[in-house]
């Protein structure tokens, strides 16, 4: 099934095309550490000629404790994400949380990001369909893929037709997460390209007590699952060390590993849209 192309940047979601990639640090650390993966991603990227969209987060408004590290803060955070795309040339994502912020972020980044908790927020998805830039809406844990039509239609609502969902799992009892293999073709039956966050669907949410824990083991076997389906994209989080990382450790890929994950997804990509020609 074939979905409307969404294009953010240079990088072209939808319609068929080889799958696109999102990738970053779950957070903004720091400068230096975003460039560091954001250069190892563009040149894994430019390799297997495969689109890269950036991601970070200049605030991480959900975490399960208040004494938990949520980033630089909103402007601090969107002049470094826009200065290190600036630099490798790559378009850019961040999420955003309330109304208020969509109109800001969308100076300084080329998609905007509707966090899963706030997917069935209006007043949130209309402020970021009303920027124009691309707006990709995180599935809620707590939704099924027939209710993502709403959110789709949110932000068609503002004349704005550049929409994306991602799949990250829904809720499976306490603390766990699985992902419904049909939410990829129903999800894409809305129109919209549909994405596979091949690392939240495998968070154990609020499992390390104060934190969130993961199982990062599972996060390439699922990704070629999705793959397999004919997702569009595919979105994933990455640090140097993620054992050492401040938000997302334990679900987030070592940087280390991603070229051989991209050509995993890339060749079970490939067949799969061979297959559906």
């Amino acid at each position: 099934m074939r979905t409307r192309e969404v294009r953010v940047g240079k990088v072209v979601f939808g319609g068929g095309r080889p799958a696109a990639f999102i990738g970053g640090p779950c957070v903004i650390e720091s400068e230096a550490l975003l460039r560091r993966v954001g250069r190892a991603l563009k040149k894994a990227c430019d390799e297997l000629k495969v689109g890269l969209v950036l991601k970070s987060s200049y605030d991480k408004a959900n975490r399960t404790s208040v004494r938990s590290y949520r980033g630089p803060g909103l402007e601090a955070g969107l002049r470094t994400l826009a200065k290190v795309g600036a630099e490798l040339g790559v378009p850019t994502v961040t999420d955003v949380h309330l109304p208020e912020q969509a109109a800001m972020a969308a100076r300084y980044v080329d998609m905007l990001q509707v966090p899963a908790f706030l997917s069935r927020q209006t007043d949130l998805l209309v402020a970021c369909g009303r920027t124009g830039k691309a707006v990709n809406v995180k599935k809620g844990q707590f939704l099924s893929p027939w209710d993502m039509r709403h959110a789709v239609e949110k932000v068609l609502s503002t004349g704005n037709k550049r929409v994306l969902l991602t799949e990250r799992g829904a809720s499976f009892g306490y603390g766990n997460l699985v992902v419904d293999m049909r939410s990829f073709e129903i999800m894409r039956s809305f129109g919209a390209p549909v994405i596979h966050d091949a690392t939240h669907c495998v968070q154990l949410p609020g499992g390390n007590g104060k934190t969130t824990g993961g199982q990062r083991q599972f996060v390439r076997p699922l990704a070629r699952a999705a793959a397999a389906v004919g997702v569009d994209g595919v979105f994933f989080e990455t640090h140097p060390d993620p054992d050492k990382a401040l938000s997302d450790g334990p679900n987030s890929l070592k940087l280390s590993a991603v070229p051989s994950f991209l050509r995993e997804v890339r060749r079970f990509d490939a067949l799969a849209k061979e297959a559906s020609r």
